[in-house]
């Protein structure tokens, strides 16, 4: 087969958790079958790569168009960058999106090439209201584009069944189209290890025990109710937040308030590492660290909680979307419930109550070393038995030979 694979985030631009799968999916979709399959990547960005089946054409807007509002400049330059993606690609059997920031060119690819359109779920529009912050009212047209792409995909990869069950509610996709792939890990890499000279580069004291955030600095990831949580850790904690790029001005002041009050009442040590640092870097903080915690109010899957699972690192994730079908209570770490304002509005109802159950649990976690390192072991061989790259490619090219 030729596959094109239309995408925002391609290395060495990957900022969330679709550009991670994109990344190892290629890579690994260029040894199934014995190598037989030839894939073409469509990405944002400079990027050009051209070697044996493998050929990358990062595309830039090329035009400067007007917008009344300026949140309005990234959704239109989107559009402009789809429309070149479409001109690119060419006699493509399968034609893969990644969010919707692809779905545009792929709905168009699917009538220029008479290709079949799949769709992978990394996550929906009509459950991130707070885009809006972000792209003003441009946020509704990303979700028509996201929605005319499912109700015309040939095929949808779920990456968990909570999204398969979200994707035919929200759009009225068949069953019959629907197939759940979840995400995969790469357990040579990610692992156990230890590089004191990493954490001590960022400020940590690896002599003592540590609670890790990694993530963007959005409402979806829950940022700020772990900031929150800090005041009710025990005294002395030492709490390292990896956290960058967020998503507006203005949680990136909202995160800036909250670091600065957990910082002025004096009782914990909070480092954070306000840009996204190499992945080696990050696999020694997962590694380094005693408790991952993972605060999403909205998580289709929840790749981080995988990366710190294979480095034995125990989990504290909040009980949404994916997660819990990657994180096993009481197993692996502990799950922590988020009663949600409504069926769109994931905040938490009682804000105050879901970020001191977030610090119970950690507490629970560091106070019990032993607890930590039977979690810690049994998440690792929780993501090795089940979750590969491998595995992920061959079974998204046999949907690909079911639609074809």
């Amino acid at each position: 087969m030729r596959i094109a694979i239309l995408t925002n985030e391609y290395p060495p631009h990957i900022y969330g958790g679709a550009g991670v799968h994109v990344e190892y999916l290629v890579k690994e979709l260029l040894a199934v079958d014995g190598g037989a399959h030839e894939v073409d990547v469509c990405c944002f960005g400079d990027q050009r790569e051209e070697r044996d089946r493998l050929r990358v054409h990062g595309v830039e807007p090329g035009a400067d168009l007007p917008a009344t509002d300026p949140r309005h400049t990234r959704f239109l330059e989107t559009m402009l960058r789809n429309v070149r993606m479409a001109g690119l690609v060419s006699g493509a059997d399968i034609v893969h999106c990644h969010t919707w920031y692809s779905h545009f060119a792929g709905c168009l690819l699917r009538q220029l090439d008479d290709a079949r359109l799949v769709l992978s779920t990394h996550s929906l529009e009509p459950h991130r209201p707070w885009k809006v912050e972000q792209l003003g009212s441009a946020y509704h047209a990303s979700s028509w584009v996201e929605k005319t792409a499912y109700r015309n995909a040939d095929g949808v990869v779920a990456v968990s069944d909570a999204m398969r069950e979200d994707v035919m509610a929200l759009y009225e996709v068949p069953e019959n189209k629907v197939r759940v792939i979840p995400n995969g890990i790469d357990p040579d890499e990610y692992r156990p290890v230890e590089r004191s000279e990493i954490l001590q580069k960022h400020g940590v004291d690896p002599s003592r025990p540590f609670v890790l955030f990694v993530g963007r600095i959005t409402r979806q990831k829950g940022i700020v109710h772990l900031v929150n949580a800090i005041e009710h850790l025990r005294e002395g904690t030492q709490v390292v937040l990896c956290a960058g790029a967020p998503d507006t001005e203005d949680i990136a002041r909202e995160m800036e308030a909250a670091v600065a009050a957990a910082r002025s009442a004096g009782r914990h040590d909070i480092i954070w590492i306000a840009n996204m640092l190499p992945r080696e870097e990050t696999i020694a903080l997962y590694a380094g660290a005693d408790v991952f915690v993972c605060p999403s109010v909205y998580e289709p899957f929840g790749i981080i909680n995988l990366e710190a699972m294979a480095c034995e690192t125990a989990v504290v994730a909040s009980a949404v979307g994916g997660i819990p079908g990657i994180v096993v209570d009481g197993e692996t770490g502990v799950l922590v419930p988020l009663e949600a304002r409504g069926a769109i509005d994931f905040e938490p109802k009682d804000a105050d109550r879901f970020s001191g159950d977030l610090a119970e649990a950690v507490n629970r976690l560091m106070d019990d070393e032993e607890l930590r390192r039977r979690m810690g072991e049994a998440g690792r061989r929780r993501v090795v038995e089940r979750y590969s790259w491998r595995a992920v490619a061959e079974r998204t090219v046999r949907f690909y030979e079911e639609l074809l």
